[in-house]
């Protein structure tokens, strides 16, 4: 019997309610190998995983266990006064149990003596990257398993300037995490009067209007949009931000109008997949209601509103757009608004799995491109660095951050967040459907052009999912197996291993190492492969 199984079962500080879960599995090997052969992993990403009991599940105790080390962090870090004055704020998300583990970080984290601000109701990812620096927090956390299945939740850490933490950051976390042995050791009792709730989002919403281009309300009104929250946070940022802006015209799918952590319409809720945007077993969907509302634009944002994808309409049909190419679109619609002197020391930031097209457009306007390892928290690093480069005057890292995505839907415009924001980029997706639609054109159109103008760029993402202890050990032998053979594409030009350091681009030093490898073809196409 499964040693880390029997420690659990007999452990008096772990709840009956945990115990009889695991109980009913007493006689599944696998199922028990699974949720105890390793811990769940603190890494740049956080926590992320199934929710239930055991090691390498999301529940009480490994959010508690990590909050700790958080905490402890936190402590060593900064001073007694400042842990009690700055404190963390945290967000969360319309998954099931999320507000639960906000209790659980809230409670260990004011029990060490450190204030607690939790956001008022289920809120974007990227509000709360907004709050932190807003109320000049030590820190933040947010309850989001993103687009990821019902059956999942994750637990993300933010540094003070309001952006997930990096490798460093997050490897010293770690250290604290991994010292913790017992569960003996985490107070659940919490201290109220270090808690308290706050509701920012009439702020956020104001910093993300500030990011308008489009100043026209004639052609705001003119133009219909479908819109689907996906169950998650973004249906009343997102509505008032659009009805603020003067879009008059927005029409929510009602099916997926409400907050609920079971996504019961969706299989996955996730807009990169062309099936969140259709209703399971019905023939309803958003592209149908748009198809009835003759609307000219669908927006789908995932449960944290961090993401968003979008269908476009082009004669009597519905296309989705790549994420590629709507950040393609974003840019050339961003530089088009721009004069000569606004342009200058602008950077634009995009990850080494993203198409080159942006970069192609915004070179031509003599825009500075920097390429990060894939995950927003290395865009928002970079928005760290130029700002801390202009307040130390120097001249080599000073630029001023204009845009960053990656092909995954994410996009942020301005410096409002530090992360990936469908609540803006579903402001200037809008902004740009509507220019377009006043000068009797249309995303689908303005895309042919740019392909005409820059060339034509095509892009593919196959995923695989390999789970459990088996599938950890699959990618392993994959991955190793790549790297050992030279020749697995004929036409290569270029083998780049992230495993190893690669330069950045000048004054910025090396990319932090990644399991990531990248065959860039003569021909100037490239293929990457990257476990996640």
């Amino acid at each position: 019997m499964n040693f880390r199984y029997l420690n659990w079962l007999n452990d008096p500080n772990i709840d009956i309610k945990i115990k009889n879960e695991l109980r009913i599995i007493k006689d599944d090997e696998t199922e028990i190998k699974d949720r105890f052969y390793k811990d769940l992993e603190f890494g740049t990403g956080g926590l992320r995983g199934i929710m239930g009991a055991g090691t390498n599940r999301m529940n009480k105790y490994t959010v508690g266990r990590a909050t700790l080390g958080y905490g402890r962090f936190l402590k060593n870090t900064y001073s007694e006064e400042e842990c009690k004055t700055r404190g963390v704020v945290i967000g969360y998300d319309t998954r099931n149990n999320s507000k639960y583990f906000v209790e659980v970080a809230s409670s260990v984290l004011s029990q060490l003596n450190i204030k607690v601000t939790i956001l008022k109701e289920p809120r974007p990812t990227p509000q709360l990257s907004y709050s932190v620096k807003k109320l000049n927090a030590l820190g933040g956390i947010v309850i989001t398993a993103s687009h990821n299945p019902k059956e999942y939740n994750g637990y993300k850490v933010y540094d003070e300037y309001g952006c997930q933490l990096v490798p460093h950051q997050a490897k010293e976390v770690s250290e604290y995490i991994d010292k913790i042995e017992n569960y003996s050791e985490i107070s659940f009792d919490g201290n109220k009067q270090l808690i308290n709730i706050v509701d920012t989002t009439e702020d956020f919403v104001n910093a993300v209007l500030e990011q308008s281009i489009l100043k026209s309300n004639d052609a705001k009104q003119d133009l219909k949009v479908i819109y689907t929250p996906l169950h998650g946070t973004g249906r009343e940022p997102v509505l008032e931000v659009l009805n603020k802006d003067g879009f008059k015209n927005i029409i929510l799918v009602p099916e997926q109008a409400n907050e609920d952590g079971n996504f019961p319409t969706v299989v996955s809720p996730n807009p990169e997949d062309k099936k969140a945007l259709i209703l399971k077993g019905a023939t309803f969907f958003a592209v149908e209601l748009a198809k009835k509302e003759n609307a000219d634009l669908v927006l789908g944002t995932d449960p944290d509103s961090d993401r968003v994808g979008i269908a476009v309409k082009n004669n009597d049909e519905y296309v989705l757009m790549t994420g590629n190419q709507v950040g393609a679109l974003l840019i050339d619609f961003i530089l088009s608004n721009m004069t000569e002197k606004d342009l200058s020391r602008k950077a634009i930031v995009k990850t080494i799995v993203t198409s080159e097209l942006g970069a192609e457009i915004a070179k031509t306007k003599g825009i500075s491109i920097f390429s990060t390892l894939t995950g927003f928290k290395f865009i928002g690093e970079k928005i760290t660095q130029f700002e801390q480069a202009k307040q130390n005057a120097n001249k080599e890292q000073d630029y001023d951050f204009l845009f960053g995505y990656e092909e995954s839907y994410g996009y942020l415009i301005g410096t409002h967040a530090r992360d990936k924001d469908a609540v803006v980029s579903s402001l200037l997706i809008c902004e740009m459907a509507a220019f377009y639609k006043s000068k009797g054109s249309s995303l689908i159109e303005q895309m042919e052009k740019i392909y005409e103008k820059y060339g034509y760029y095509k892009d593919n993402l196959d995923s695989f999912t390999l789970k459990g202890y088996d599938g950890v050990n699959k990618i392993r032998e994959m991955m190793d197996k790549l790297r050992k053979n030279e020749s697995i594409f004929e036409n290569t030009l270029e083998k780049i291993d992230y495993s190893s350091p690669v330069k950045a681009e000048e004054g910025f030093g090396y990319l932090p190492t990644s399991n990531v490898l990248k065959y860039v073809l003569k021909d100037g196409s490239w293929i990457a492969v990257r476990p996640s």
